[in-house]
């Protein structure tokens, strides 16, 4: 017989369920702005064109989403699990008038599709690189192209290292490029 009790039971056990959920997502990496030089370094060792889609996970801010969209007019998408980053970089795409190029998806960057990414990029840390390979190295087509920032992917060998010695903030930065 189902009771206002049950009832009560059930919707607490389905809000715990769902918090439960909600604490899966794993956060793979703090969140560090990179330097807009740097920005512009990674899309251009990463041969970004225009037309091209990229992704960027762990979007932080959007910069990397919004320079890509702006300056070298790909079909940009960020992944970002932060509401509050999220919403910031929606508000910035929208300001700028970019939504045609570019977008943010809120969200898991374990749950979503590469398939078609002509470029991925990513500043995680190095155990988080190890946790996402086996997705890219599923999804991506042959020829796509990751740049990662300052951190290395085990198993993979760089087709390119590029150092930046200073970036204009007295910190110098790895570039490191692979191909699929």
């Amino acid at each position: 017989m189902f009771t206002r009790r049950s009832a009560l039971l059930l919707v607490f056990c389905a809000a715990g369920f769902a918090q439960e959920k909600k604490q899966e997502i794993e956060k793979l990496a703090p969140y560090y702005p990179t330097p807009e030089t740097i920005v512009e370094k990674m899309l251009e060792v990463g041969g970004l064109k225009a037309g091209e889609k990229m992704f960027d996970l762990g979007s932080g801010d959007g910069r990397i989403v919004i320079m890509a969209a702006q300056k070298f007019k790909a079909d940009a998408t960020g992944i970002e699990m932060d509401k509050d980053l999220w919403k910031q970089s929606m508000e910035r795409i929208k300001g700028l008038g970019l939504q045609s190029r570019a977008r943010i998806i809120q969200g898991d960057i374990m749950q979503q599709n590469y398939g078609s990414a002509d470029l991925v990029t990513v500043y995680l840390l190095p155990i988080s690189n190890d946790k996402v390979r086996p997705l890219l190295e599923q999804q991506l087509k042959k020829g796509a192209r990751v740049i990662a920032h300052d951190f290395e992917f085990s198993g993979w060998t760089a087709e390119k290292v590029e150092h930046v010695e200073d970036d204009g903030e007295g910190r110098s930065h790895t570039i490191y490029l692979y191909r699929r």
